[in-house]
């Protein structure tokens, strides 16, 4: 009866680890995934697209976005309460590693791929098309009338304009004080502060000549704003990457082609109609990723 009894405790220790197993992976034996993301329209559609494509996968998620900035959302990346999430490479090389700003994307990303995974053990999966930079935006309007659409150029009529600026940018290296340097010139007509949420409204309302963006900026998918050329390349490259921790990859391959193939699906005029869904349409940014995954294949039409 004993050794009935002890054969009998063993299974039920098996089946009890089993269970459990079953139970952190979905039941499906693949692990589960913590993805996170910062706390703005883009970083969240994102990383909602990412959880979408890992559960079509078979993958269990757990979602922890809107976490906050960039150091909190890395800080939980290193520490594990997440497991990926998605960042910039001109983020992950000026903020994170606190290097240079540098021209060329593909520099940009070898160096922040190279320390992420020497000094934090966290792997850049590859970069998308998404470069959200920063930028300066005129209308349709005075882009005709001048032929203005470089920042060389505006750097010569900037006398003639008038720049709506935001808080902080006529005092930042990468803001009018850098660009000055850079271009020359840039002494514009008139330099007045403006909220974020009103830039380009003053712009088409004629209070003003040009303002700044990003490039990404839902607002940019009105045609009658016009995205200056960054012709002497004067902002470092801002490439969107899923940064994932190192020992989640090594467990299990497949979750960087996953990720990768939602990466391969994205681009700057994608995401600015993409964040114009949600900005401007008020639409769910969950709801916005999801369509947009099944346009893409990659989630079943329903």
């Amino acid at each position: 009866m004993r050794k009935v009894s002890f054969l009998s405790l063993a299974v039920t220790m098996i089946v009890s680890l089993l269970l459990t197993a079953c139970a952190s992976s979905g039941g499906s034996g693949k692990p589960k995934i913590t993805v996170g993301s910062k706390n703005f329209t883009e970083s969240l559609i994102l990383g909602e697209m990412y959880s979408l494509a890992l559960e079509q996968a078979g993958y269990q998620v757990e979602r922890k976005l809107n976490l906050g900035g960039t150091m909190v959302a890395h800080e939980a990346l290193k520490n594990g309460e997440i497991d990926m999430y998605p960042e910039y490479t001109g983020t992950g090389l000026i903020n994170i590693l606190q290097q240079s700003p540098k021209s060329d994307p593909k520099e940009v990303y070898n160096i922040v791929a190279q320390n992420y995974k020497e000094k934090f053990h966290l792997v850049w999966l590859e970069p998308t098309n998404i470069n959200d930079s920063q930028g300066l935006v005129t209308t349709r309007k005075v882009a005709e009338k001048y032929n203005l659409y470089t920042i060389s150029k505006l750097a010569e009529l900037a006398p003639q304009l008038r720049l709506a600026a935001v808080p902080e940018f006529e005092e930042r290296e990468d803001g009018l004080k850098g660009l000055q340097k850079h271009y020359g010139g840039m002494n514009f007509n008139s330099v007045k502060l403006y909220d974020y949420g009103v830039k380009y409204r003053v712009i088409l309302n004629d209070e003003a000549d040009v303002t700044v963006g990003f490039t990404t900026d839902g607002d940019l998918t009105n045609k009658d704003l016009v995205l200056l050329e960054d012709d002497k390349k004067f902002w470092p490259p801002y490439f969107v990457a899923p940064v994932i921790r190192e020992d989640v990859l090594q467990k299990d391959q497949e979750i960087g082609k996953v990720l990768n193939a939602v990466s391969a699906k994205l681009n700057s005029e994608v995401m600015q109609t993409l964040n114009a869904e949600v900005d401007i349409k008020k639409r769910e940014y969950a709801e916005v990723a999801k369509e947009f995954l099944q346009k893409e294949g990659i989630l079943p039409k329903q």
